[in-house]
């Protein structure tokens, strides 16, 4: 047994379980060993981990190296993005264990425990020489964040509905999801610059400003997004939520079951309430275009208006892309999860639909992940409401017609 056989096996036994329980013993139990064994190899799982994080960025720069070398001869900016995104987007597609452990990385906000741009620099990839293509584009570094998001959400997506950890992908299959990426990242929904710049923002976000109230809210379920918003979906208690309702911890179990059933009601009813204020802020308009900026920003002002709201859904955007797949959704429950789809976008009908297929519920559950990337970008002492109409309107825009409508 060597030291890269446990670290495969650690990839593979935490990836199951998206290392919510990080144990020698699971790894063990994969190689068929006794615990006692691996401490010849590693110390501690704190050890293990480390070494983890060095077999990624070894195997990650060596995948990368060709195309990169390739990419900084070519001299051509738009070429070289799409160069990236493509062998980025492989090396994710065909590695779902080690794209489970970086996004565990990112969301608990550790890889500033170790410098990428170093590590990798360390390893003959210059990660700058990575993001210039980028600056031969009227792009903000809110668009390199959310051209990432766009390749994680659809990775995930194709791992969930894949089952790739018992059932590794095709060729074929990666090779279809790298050009649907690549469409949607460079054309989005294929609008044109003119068909958007004649929408006016400020009007239709006039529209939507000051329309979110709290009558409707539940005072047990808003103590319930507190406590989440502070500790996280599996570290909330029930007795974060008593104290913060002002009921006995027995009391609570008049209203829900379980730990379980009070998160089910959380999500549940706020993803319900999100859809229902978007749905009146879209019927403000006929127009296509109108109404999807409508939707996204009627989105936006409820949770700018509900903090802990988003908060906790940021949380559910982390743990949405755990790869497991997704259980099967009755039919009468379809459209319910529809929003977006509903609209008349050309796109989705036309035949240029790289996601066809796919179960036609992408686009919904696309356009939420950005809005919440995009909300949730803090620096320090920076809030929710801070974040100015200008990046929903460049989110817009990356959405409608991707960066191809930003290349200079």
């Amino acid at each position: 047994m060597t030291k890269t056989e446990i670290i495969e096996a650690a990839f593979k036994a935490w990836g199951r379980e998206f290392y919510l329980n990080t144990s020698l013993s699971q790894v063990a139990r994969e190689l068929g060993v006794s615990k006692p064994a691996l401490y010849r190899h590693f110390c501690n799982k704190q050890a293990l981990l480390d070494a983890m994080t060095g077999y990624f960025f070894n195997d990650f720069a060596d995948f990368i190296r060709a195309d990169y070398e390739k990419a900084l001869k070519t001299g051509d900016s738009s070429q070289n993005i799409f160069i990236i995104i493509r062998i980025v987007a492989e090396y994710y597609a065909q590695n779902a264990n080690i794209f489970i452990f970086l996004m565990i990385k990112l969301q608990n906000r550790k890889l500033d425990e170790f410098n990428v741009a170093k590590e990798l620099r360390n390893r003959g990839i210059e990660l700058k020489n990575l993001y210039e293509p980028v600056e031969n584009y009227n792009f903000q570094s809110l668009g390199a964040r959310l051209l990432n998001a766009t390749l994680i959400f659809f990775i995930a997506d194709f791992h969930k509905k894949g089952k790739t950890l018992t059932n590794p992908p095709s060729e074929a299959a990666i090779a279809r999801l790298i050009d649907a990426i690549e469409k949607i990242i460079g054309s989005g929904l294929c609008y044109t610059d003119e068909e958007i710049a004649a929408l006016d923002f400020e009007g239709l976000e006039n529209r939507i400003t000051g329309m979110v109230n709290g009558a409707g809210d539940d005072p047990l379920l808003k103590a319930v997004a507190g406590a989440v918003a502070e500790a996280g979906p599996w570290g909330a208690s029930m007795e974060q939520v008593a104290h913060r309702s002002g009921l006995s911890k027995s009391s609570l179990y008049c209203h829900f079951k379980n730990k379980q059933d009070m998160l089910h009601q959380l999500f549940v009813t706020e993803f319900q309430r999100i859809m229902d204020f978007a749905r009146l802020g879209m019927r403000q308009s006929a127009v296509p275009q109108e109404q999807l900026y409508l939707g996204i920003f009627s989105i936006v002002e409820y949770l700018r208006s509900k903090p802990d709201i988003l908060v906790a859904m940021d949380w559910i955007r982390n743990r949405g892309i755990s790869l497991k797949p997704p259980e099967e959704i009755p039919e009468s429950k379809v459209e319910f999860l529809r929003l977006f789809e509903n609209i008349d976008i050309r796109f989705l009908h036309d035949g240029k639909n790289p996601f066809e297929g796919g179960g036609g519920l992408w686009l919904t559950p696309w356009i939420l992940f950005l809005i919440i990337n995009t909300l949730m970008q803090k620096k320090a002492g920076h809030k929710v409401k801070n974040v100015p109409n200008s990046d929903i309107r460049f989110l817009y825009r990356l959405i409608t017609f991707g960066i191809g409508g930003f290349k200079l």
